[in-house]
């Protein structure tokens, strides 16, 4: 039986997504399948982003869910949130608005994990990062998608040599007020950089109405691409080229939710403050789909 006494009392910000209802009942619900000890959503404020249609559609069917079926307290706050919680899940739908909300979080210290996107540009990123640091406020971010036991499992096997390439796919919907790649786009480049590692110095993306293929060269030669589309195929997937084969990654094959796993790893960061995933390997793929899109608009390479 899970020990009551060290559940973290978690808070959430941002009721604008169905993360929150998914990550709320793998912790909330003994129950469920995929549990994950350790903590309890609490308390939330709902949020929200007037000029973000989408965002606001959302938030009153998923503030009821998690007020009657999980018994989770709304209050009117970010402050409120932070004050009554022991660790926080950003939530928040729209990237725009995570700058600000930390601005409003760091002063009590608290581990925030800050979904995706973490930001919609680089500068802000790096704002963002030295904020928590200067304020000493462990942050975390990622896609679920790093965190796919398919995924793990491949890149767990040591015996085909090293990844010297990876190719991408999956659904690459658009979202004018999320910029282009940082909608959708951001999970196959999480999953890229994930399988490559950091290092990227230039992309190229090819761009039409139904399709998009950013190609990304490494500093030290490796390709990896990302294929995206518009057309109803909502599989993610990937290869992942070795040196002596090439393995296939089908993101759904194993039956374990990737938020499941991910809210195990963001249950350690929870305890110790480390963040899983690098804050320079973050900052790196907010400014690899900066630069998607601008190769996206100009039809040029960018530089990383």
């Amino acid at each position: 039986m899970e020990d009551i006494v060290c559940t973290l009392k978690i808070g959430v910000i941002g009721l604008d997504t169905s993360h929150v209802v998914a990550f709320t009942k793998l912790l909330n619900d003994p129950s469920e399948r995929y549990h994950v000890q350790g903590g309890k959503v609490v308390i939330a404020f709902p949020g929200g982003s007037p000029d973000f249609e989408l965002s606001m559609s959302r938030i009153e069917g998923f503030t009821r869910e998690l007020r009657d079926s999980f018994d989770v307290e709304i209050v009117d706050s970010i402050e409120e949130v932070a004050h009554e919680s022991d660790a926080i899940l950003l939530e928040s739908v729209d990237g725009a608005a995570h700058h600000e909300q930390l601005q409003k979080l760091v002063a009590f210290k608290k581990p925030i994990f800050i979904d995706k996107p973490f930001s919609l540009s680089s500068k802000v990123a790096i704002e963002m990062i030295q904020l928590a640091a200067g304020n000493q406020t462990p942050i975390m971010s990622t896609s679920a998608l790093r965190y796919a036991e398919s995924l793990s499992k491949v890149l767990r096997n040591t015996d085909k040599g090293r990844v010297i390439g990876a190719d991408c796919f999956g659904p690459m919907e658009l979202q004018g007020k999320q910029q282009g790649f940082f909608w959708y786009g951001i999970h196959m480049i999480e999953m890229l950089i994930t399988i490559l590692g950091q290092g990227s110095k230039s992309v190229k993306a090819i761009t039409d109405k139904d399709y998009d293929v950013i190609t990304g060269v490494w500093e030290d030669g490796r390709i990896g691409t990302v294929r995206g589309n518009r057309k109803g195929n909502t599989q993610f997937g990937a290869l992942i080229h070795f040196e002596q084969a090439t393995e296939y990654v089908d993101i759904n094959l194993i039956q374990k939710p990737y938020y499941a796993s991910l809210l195990e790893q963001i249950m350690g960061f929870f305890r110790d403050g480390i963040s899983r995933v690098p804050l320079s390997e973050t900052k790196e793929v907010i400014r690899f789909v900066e630069a998607a899109n601008e190769s996206s608009h100009s039809g040029k390479m960018i530089i990383i």
